[in-house]
Formats: C-alpha cells, sequence, structure tokens
C-alpha cells in the first residue's frame, strides 16, 4: 500500500463546509453560514475564497442577511475587483427596491466599494437615489457623492452630481440638507479652488431654516458652512449671530463650540457701540461656563478653547473667573489649563481674589502644579502693575516656608520682577541670599546669579556669594556657567579693585578649561573687551536693559486670528493651524477672520489713503545687535564685496509687532548676554581654538504653500504658487580673494529654487599645496541663515584645480540683527587656517512661496499698519509694461494680489513675507510713458523696507 493515504483526509477544512452552508437551500442556514464567515473576516481570517458563494446570496429579501453580505462585499472587493462586478446587477436592481431602506442600504455600500472598475456602474442607480422622493435615501445618496469623488473626481463632475449636491441645499429635509452641505465642504476641503459652496444670502437663509431641525451632527457641518461665509454688511452678519445663538444652549459640546465659533467671526464685523455687540458677550458667557461641568477629557477641550477666545476677547469670561478655579479632584492637565487662563483674565478688579487662590495653591501636593502657581503669581505681578507689591510679599511669605522647590521657583519671578520693575523692589535681596544654600535647580541658580551680578553694588558680599558658586564651576549646567560668568565680569565692573582675582579665575576656566563652545566664546570676548577697552565693556556688560512685556506667552496675532476660525477641531486643541499637523493636501486651507467693519471705505478702493489710525498695544523692542555680541572672533571684515547700491529713505524707526511675527527673532534675542544654542561640539582647531562646526541639521526646505490655500478668487492673476524655474539669481563674484586667504578664492552667489535656498560656491586652489578637511560656519545673522548640510569637498583640491558646490542652507540658525540687515559674516576653515568673509545676500531669496496675501486681509492690513511706516522709491530706466512686471516679480515670489487702471497710470498691489514671518504689501505705480515706478512699501518692521526695495530693483532689472 502507498503513502498517500497520510494526505488525505476525510475532513474538508472550514472553508469547504462554510461553501456548503452558503449553497444551501435553507435560509436559516444560508444566514448563520454568512454569520460565521464575517465572524472569520472580523478576526482576520482570509475568507476571500467564499467571494462568489457569499455574492449569490444578495439575492434576498432578508434585510439581515442582506447588511452582511454587503458588509463582506465592502470588505473583500478591492482585493477581488473582477468578482466584484458580478455584484453590480444586485445594486442595480436594490436601488429600485420599494422599501427605502433597502435603496439606502445599497446606494451606502455602493459608496464604500472603492473598485474603479466598479465605478462607472454605479452612476445610474446613484443619479435615482438622488433624486427619490425619500429623503432618507437622498441623505445617503448626497454622501456617497463625497465617497465617489474621492476615488474618481472627474467621474463625479463630468456626470453632473456636484449640481445636484448644490440642489440639495435647497431640499425640503433639513438632514438631506446637512448632508449635501456636509458632502460639498468635504470635497471642496480636498479641492480648495473649485468653489463649490457658492453661499450667498438665499443659500444661508435655507442652511439656518434647516439648522433648527436637523440632527445635532447635521447642526455641526451647518454651523461650520456657515463660518466659511463672509458676510456682505454688518447688518447680515447680526441677523446670522440672532438665528445661530439659539444653539449655544445645545446638549452637544460641538454644536456649542460651532456656534461660538460663527459667532466669534461674526463679531468682528460688529461695531462694539452696539447694543447687540454687548448682549451676545454677555450670551456667549454661560455656554462655555457650562462645559466646564462635563467630564475633564471635555473640560480639558473647552478650557483650549476658551484660552483662545481669552486670548481674542476677555471681555467675554471677565466676570466668571471663579469657574476657573481650581478643584482639589481635577486631573493636573485641567488644573494647569485653568491656572493659564485665570492670569490672562487677572486684572486690577479681580487680582486680590486671584492672588489668595494662587497663595492656596501653592500650598498643594502636586509639585509640577505649585511651581506653575508660584509662577502665575510672577506673571501677576508683571501683568497688573497695581498688583506687583501684594505678589511680592505673597513671594516672600512663600519663600519663608523653605519649601525647596516653592523657593527655588520664588526665585526665578522675582528676577523677571526685577526687570519689570527696577529700582522698587530690591530691598528683598537679603532674603533671597538667606537661601542660597537650598538652590539645587539649574534655573534657580542661574537666577540668584544673575539678581547678584546685576545688584552687586547693593550685596556688601557679592563677591563672597559669587566665589561660593565658583568651587564647582566644572560641576554645573552650561546655563549657570554662563551666567555666572556675567555676573562675575559686571561684579568686576562694579568693584575693580578687589575682585580682579575672581574675574581672572572665571575667565581662565571659561576659555582653557571648559569645552563648551559657547562658554569659551562668551569668555574669550569678554577677556578681549576687558583688555582692550574696558570703557566699552562697561558700556556692553552693563547697558540699560529693555523692560519685559507682560504676557510673553501670547499667541502671536494672524495665528490667533485662524486658530478662531477652527474652534471646536484638534488645531484649537493643539494651538497649531491645520497645516502645522495634516500631512498631505487636504484640509489645510488657511482661514482668516473677516476685516473689522467700522470704515466708511468700500472694500474695493485698496489705493485709497490708509487710515493711519493708533496702532495697537506694541510689545517693548527687544536689545539691537548693541547688546549682542558676535560668536566668531577675529572676524577680518572688510567693507562687504558687491554690495548693491543703497538708496536712503528716510525710515523712522516704527514700534514692532508683525502680521507673521518673525519680528522678535529680526530684532535679538531678550536675555541678556549671550544665548546657548550651537551645539556642545569640541573645537575643530583654527587660531584660538574656537571656530565650531555649523550644526549638521537636515534642512526644513519650505516647499511652497500648502495645497489647500483657498485663494483662488477673482484677482488670482497668476496662480498662486511660486513658478518652479525660481527666483533671479545673481551672476557669482569673488567674496574671498586668493591673496587674503592663502591662496583659496571664494566666489559664490545666493539661489533660491522651489522654496530652497542655497550658496552656490566655487572654491579654487591658487596655492602651491594640496587643500583638504573644508568645513563652514555663519555668524549668527537677522534671518537666521544657517547652512543645512556639512561643507563636501570629496576630494582633495589640488593647486590650480576648482570645484563648484552647492550648499543647501536654512533659516533656523541664532539670529541677532546686523548692519547692514542682509550683511553675513561667514567663517571657512580648511587644512591651513581658518578664513574670514563678509558678503551680502539678496533678500529675494527669503521671499517665501506662500507670500500671497488673500485680499481682503491685504485691505485690512494695510489700513492697520501705521502710516509712517510707509516708504517710497523709485525704481529707475524699467520699460516693462504691467503684465511683464508681475510675472518676473511673481517668479521670485513676490504675488500681484490686485491689478487697477486709475488715471491711465497701472497699480499693481503686491505681497511678500520673508521666511521668518514678515509680511511686505506693496503698491507699484506704473506710467506706461515713464521708465520710472514709483514703490510704496509698508511693513511693520520698516527697517526690511529698504532691503525689499533693493530685490526689486535686481529682479526688474535683469
Amino acid at each position: 500500500m502507498t503513502d498517500s493515504k497520510y494526505f488525505t483526509t476525510t475532513k474538508k477544512g472550514e472553508i469547504f463546509e462554510l461553501k456548503a452552508e452558503l449553497n444551501s437551500d435553507k435560509k436559516e442556514k444560508k444566514k448563520e453560514a454568512v454569520k460565521k464567515v464575517i465572524a472569520s473576516m472580523t478576526v482576520g481570517k482570509d475568507v476571500s475564497a467564499l467571494f462568489p458563494d457569499v455574492v449569490n446570496c444578495m439575492q434576498t429579501d432578508n434585510l439581515e442577511l442582506k447588511k452582511l453580505v454587503y458588509l463582506y462585499l465592502m470588505n473583500y472587493a478591492k482585493s477581488q475587483p473582477d468578482m466584484a462586478i458580478m455584484a453590480v446587477n444586485t445594486f442595480v436592481k436594490d436601488c429600485e427596491d420599494p422599501n427605502p431602506l433597502i435603496r439606502a442600504l445599497a446606494v451606502r455600500t455602493m459608496g464604500c466599494i472603492r473598485v474603479d472598475k466598479i465605478t462607472e456602474y454605479l452612476c445610474e442607480p446613484l443619479r435615482k437615489c438622488l433624486k427619490d422622493e425619500d429623503p432618507y435615501v437622498r441623505k445617503t445618496a448626497a454622501v456617497c457623492v463625497a465617497k465617489l469623488h474621492d476615488i474618481n473626481a472627474q467621474l463625479v463632475e463630468d456626470q453632473g452630481f456636484l449640481d445636484t449636491l448644490k440642489d440639495l441645499i435647497s431640499d425640503s429635509n433639513p438632514m438631506v440638507v446637512a448632508n449635501a452641505v456636509a458632502a460639498l465642504s468635504e470635497i471642496a476641503e480636498s479641492h480648495p479652488s473649485s468653489n463649490l459652496l457658492d453661499l450667498n444670502p438665499q443659500s444661508i437663509n435655507k442652511l439656518l431654516t434647516a439648522l433648527n431641525e436637523c440632527t445635532e451632527w447635521g447642526q455641526i457641518f451647518i454651523l461650520d458652512c456657515l463660518a466659511n461665509y463672509m458676510p456682505k454688511d454688518d447688518r447680515e452678519a447680526q441677523s446670522i449671530c440672532e438665528r445661530v445663538t439659539p444653539r449655544l444652549s445645545h446638549a452637544n459640546s460641538a454644536v456649542v463650540l460651532s456656534a461660538v465659533k460663527v459667532l466669534m467671526k461674526f463679531m468682528e464685523m460688529l461695531s462694539k457701540d452696539l447694543d447687540y455687540y454687548g448682549t451676545l458677550l454677555k450670551k456667549l458667557a454661560p455656554p462655555l461656563v457650562t462645559l466646564l461641568s462635563a467630564e475633564p477629557e471635555l473640560q480639558y477641550v473647552a478650557l483650549r478653547n476658551i484660552n483662545l477666545i481669552v486670548q481674542k476677547r476677555p471681555e467675554i469670561l471677565k466676570h466668571e473667573m471663579k469657574v476657573f478655579f481650581v478643584k482639589y479632584n481635577d486631573p493636573i492637565y485641567v488644573k494647569l489649563e485653568k491656572l493659564d487662563i485665570m492670569i490672562r483674565l487677572a486684572s486690577q478688579a479681580n487680582i486680590a481674589q486671584v492672588l489668595a487662590e494662587l497663595k492656596e495653591y501653592a500650598t498643594e501636593v502636586d509639585v509640577d502644579f505649585v511651581r506653575k502657581a508660584v509662577r502665575a503669581i510672577g506673571r501677576c505681578a508683571i501683568k497688573v502693575e497695581q498688583s506687583a507689591e501684594r505678589c511680592v510679599s505673597t513671594l516672600l511669605d512663600l519663600i519663608q516656608t523653605k519649601v525647596n522647590y516653592v523657593v527655588q521657583e520664588a526665585i526665578v519671578v522675582i528676577k523677571d520682577i526685577f526687570r519689570k520693575y527696577p529700582n522698587k523692589y530690591e530691598s528683598v535681596i537679603a532674603t533671597l541670599c538667606e537661601n542660597l544654600d537650598s538652590l539645587d535647580e539649574p534655573e534657580a541658580r542661574a537666577a540668584m546669579i544673575w539678581i547678584v551680578g546685576e545688584y552687586a553694588e547693593r550685596i556688601d558680599n557679592a563677591d563672597e556669594l559669587l566665589e561660593s558658586f565658583l568651587e564647582g564651576f566644572h560641576d554645573e549646567s552650561t546655563q549657570v556657567q554662563l551666567q555666572l560668568l556675567t555676573a562675575i565680569v559686571k561684579l568686576f565692573l562694579k568693584k575693580p579693585t578687589e575682585t580682579q582675582e575672581l574675574v581672572q579665575q572665571v575667565l581662565s576656566l571659561a576659555t582653557q578649561e571648559s569645552d563648551n563652545p559657547d562658554l569659551r566664546d562668551r569668555g574669550y570676548i569678554y577677556w578681549r573687551l576687558l583688555s582692550t577697552d574696558p570703557v566699552a565693556a562697561k558700556e556692553v556688560v552693563l547697558a540699560e536693559k529693555p523692560l519685559i512685556s507682560e504676557e510673553t506667552d501670547l499667541i502671536e496675532p494672524t495665528l490667533l486670528d485662524e486658530l478662531i476660525c477652527y474652534i471646536g477641531t484638534l488645531a484649537s486643541v493643539y494651538h497649531k493651524p491645520p497645516s502645522a499637523f495634516v500631512e498631505g493636501s487636504r484640509g489645510v486651507m488657511h482661514k482668516s477672520l473677516p476685516p473689522r467693519m467700522g470704515s466708511d471705505e468700500s472694500p474695493e478702493s485698496p489705493d485709497t489713503a490708509p487710515s493711519g489710525g493708533p496702532a495697537a498695544d506694541q510689545p517693548s523692542v527687544i536689545p539691537t545687535q548693541g547688546d549682542l555680541l558676535g560668536d566668531l572672533l577675529n572676524l577680518h571684515l572688510g567693507t562687504p564685496v558687491s554690495a548693491p547700491p543703497v538708496a536712503t529713505p528716510t525710515v523712522q524707526m516704527g514700534a514692532v509687532d508683525l502680521l507673521g511675527g518673525g519680528l522678535d527673532a529680526l530684532m535679538g534675542d531678550e536675555s541678556e548676554g549671550l544665548r546657548s544654542d550651537v551645539g556642545g561640539s569640541p573645537a575643530m582647531g583654527g587660531s584660538d581654538g574656537i571656530f565650531v562646526p555649523a550644526p549638521n541639521t537636515a534642512a526644513p526646505t519650505n516647499v511652497g504653500p500648502p495645497l489647500g490655500t483657498g485663494l483662488g478668487d477673482l484677482f488670482d492673476l497668476t496662480g498662486g504658487v511660486g513658478t518652479l524655474s525660481g527666483s533671479y539669481v545673481a551672476p557669482k563674484t569673488v567674496w574671498l580673494p586668493a591673496m587674503k586667504a592663502k591662496g583659496l578664492e571664494i566666489s559664490g552667489t545666493f539661489s533660491r529654487q522651489v522654496g530652497s535656498i542655497s550658496m552656490d560656491l566655487v572654491l579654487t586652489n591658487k596655492a602651491l599645496q594640496v587643500m583638504s578637511d573644508f568645513a563652514i560656519q555663519f555668524n549668527r545673522n537677522s534671518f537666521g541663515l544657517a547652512p543645512a548640510a556639512p561643507l563636501q569637498v570629496h576630494a582633495p583640491l589640488a593647486p590650480n584645480q576648482s570645484v563648484e558646490i552647492s550648499l543647501p542652507l536654512n533659516t533656523v540658525g541664532s539670529v541677532m540683527k546686523m548692519d547692514p540687515l542682509n550683511n553675513l559674516q561667514v567663517a571657512v576653515k580648511n587644512n591651513i587656517d581658518v578664513f574670514y568673509f563678509s558678503t551680502l545676500y539678496p533678500l529675494h531669496i527669503l521671499f517665501v512661496e506662500d507670500g500671497k496675501m488673500e485680499r481682503q486681509m491685504f485691505l485690512a492690513t494695510w489700513k492697520d499698519i501705521p502710516n509712517e511706516n510707509e516708504t517710497q522709491f523709485q525704481i529707475k530706466d524699467c520699460s516693462l509694461n504691467a503684465d511683464a512686471v508681475s510675472s518676473k516679480l511673481q517668479g521670485s515670489n513676490i504675488f500681484t494680489i490686485a491689478k487697477r487702471n486709475v488715471e491711465g497710470q497701472d497699480m499693481l498691489y503686491q505681497s511678500l513675507k520673508l521666511t521668518n514671518g514678515i509680511w511686505v504689501l506693496a503698491e507699484l505705480r506704473i506710467q506706461p510713458s515713464n521708465p520710472s515706478f514709483t514703490l510704496s512699501l509698508k511693513c511693520r518692521a520698516p527697517e526690511v523696507s529698504q532691503y525689499v526695495y533693493q530685490a526689486y530693483e535686481t529682479i526688474l532689472k535683469n
């Protein structure tokens, strides 16, 4: 007998048994078999072999069995597309079934089968269902259109389904309206330029009527759609607000937040003098307060949204301070968020209440919370001047408790109070000095050292105190070492005779015994300052410090406006715009609040004289280059090579706050002394052993705007995204002549291609020896330009040889305001020596691809920027016409928002945005017969205008 018997069995296996049961004549057996198949599918077994048998079970009147078969079909249609076509006939049949539930079920399943081959067969059944007499079928069909659009957008447009969807907005059934709006919104999100939701007062009226009667999710879809509408005037905005207000009392918190979003948006258009405006403010508070009685997770989401609302309109919740008081059983994430809002709402009227509460929190058991509470007391002192004294005495009481972490946090915030109110509370220094021994955290030690150094003349034993810190200098963190170095130099400048030994000791520790490049650099700078010019050293180190501003953690205004448009979504919890965390092109349409009403000018006239109203409260100006010292020593900086001609308009230094928020970075850093930014890698050699290689970080290339920037409007003259050809590139010039660099000649230029900045270099060896081991580093500069990769010269450079290199740059380096603004100081090292040179980069390499401002935003911003920030320039000898100018500038990311013809001259309104977020608005006047153009630039940072003008001139004349 053969061995084959071992390989045969009477048991046919599970799949075989299921197959037999599926083909059974008995309905019950069939149903049981399909349930088993679904169960196997759910736990991950592959039952695709049963596809034809399961599909045969579709021909049934039993609704339960039909649902199960449809479920199987959705799961396996993708892997069995040829088989799935067998089911098409049944769909077509089911779409004409007398039972509306089966018709809806068929159309819902059709939308879930994502197979290209089948989609065209489904168009006819879908068309019938969109016009079905039963609203349940119509609402299901509406959602099916969005699903189909995701699979094959072209097909949906060709079949005219989008027009049918638009008609459904006028449907008599509110749920159909809500689903049609949801479907259109979904499609519009993936195709921002399509302008599908073409809302007008009539369609808005229909949506508002449907709002009262549809389900809660339907209401959310409609409210989100309303939030994207721009009312034509304040009366229409008010009437929409009146009809949306009742949604504030809805039980579903998502509906409440969506309603709040609509009201916050449309309130921008209402005049503050209106009685209705006051009423609306009163109506907004209770629903927000009610959200705080939900479970902790919902409370947290509500608090994150309230945080945004309070920053935009603190008056809404100014009388509701008590609801933000912390309960003993709140989770820590809720406590910290409440604490943040309490400080934002703190004012002279409620400060006593707030301080009493904060003092209570400072005795809690949760260490993180206690620290935050002590910090909060300091923030209150800085925010509400009248309370400063009370805050300081509260902090002193807390220091008396001698609880270690409370004392440390108190010292950190008292340092900030000294910065805000100089020469007022210095009497408490004695108490602070008593607690020196208990400080073990770097931030607290650094704060205490700063206080001792800053007020050395008031502390008799300041030298002893600082000496005690110096004993363990090597064990301290970098933050403390840097602070100690600066404090001892301050002490020496105030009491030179007594502290000479101390300063020499700290300078030698910092320069000779430390391997931290920041510390060494600072040590060398102080050493050279003190040895060459003690008077200059005094002016630099003991300079007047600017007062710190009250709200350091406010969200930047344009970002806040955008986040208000996203209330009730993930963006409002992260406090980041969707483009920061949504991958791909979907869902990243930039939104902005409507322009404020109350000006008589029509939004049609950007050329009318901008109203010179007072600017909003500006934060105090941060120190410029004079207060900060460069990191590269011994820079042999002659006059920069190849400087473009400089026009000198009269520019007033305006107060500084910016649309894009990048100005703080431009103006320098507020922490006194130098920041420790550079990675702590050991020295690479060079004359003083202090040359640090550029950090090897990959460049976060800014590749154009997200595809969802919905600016495809009437004025979108040229498409919105920078052309792929890249901006104008100047010819290479010699930056470092061979005679200054021991035979190394460097010439180069800068370029920007599709969002990436690069420095294109040619290195030529004119010496008699081989050159190798090249490296490059930039000094701090106005826009944080830094190499994004090491300088890679793959083979040693032989005499009389040249090599071309394109060095990618990014803008995440350290920032310091330079003079001129576009000055870049560079150090290049090779096996021979370290060489220094400086060059001027053209500003247009920093113009980003998403610099096209939305038209209404342009108008509002132009009016908002003070008149004294406007500068005018003449561009001479340019014979281009308006269209040529527009397309040429567009190539370098200067975007034309609108073009008008006024009395025979063309006016181009343009916007551009720099890598640090600064927006520049321009008006360019072109007279057909005149080769001179007039360029008016407006910017919150007027010192940029001069360089933007130079960029215009360079681009237009080349």
